[in-house]
């Protein structure tokens, strides 16, 4: 892969994290493990379409993976680098946090 390719990636990487609802959705999972739509529809107060549509998203870039059991759907995380990512993200918010 390229140099350009690699900024490319990098920048859709950063661009699907650019909403803050799909980082809620991602820090929720890191906490809570694989979880139901439904759970995560009552722990962020949206509408299931919208999380619905979130969760999508995340999964089309691999983000997370979702099972079907009966009538739920429960997603989780796919990739331990973005669990990586997540930790690196809360460190960093603490550090912030610490600092004022």
């Amino acid at each position: 892969m390229t140099h350009e390719e690699l900024i490319d990636q990098a920048a859709r990487l950063f661009k699907v994290l650019g909403s803050s609802l799909r980082i809620h959705i991602l820090f929720y999972l890191r906490k809570h493990g694989e979880s139901p739509v439904s759970a995560i529809v009552g722990h962020l107060g949206v509408s299931q379409p919208v999380i619905s549509k979130q969760l999508g998203i995340l999964k089309k870039y691999d983000f997370v993976q979702k099972r079907k059991a009966g009538t739920f759907v429960y997603y989780s995380i796919n990739d331990q680098d973005i669990v990586q990512i997540i930790d690196a993200m809360t460190e960093h918010l603490d550090h912030l946090d610490r600092l004022q």
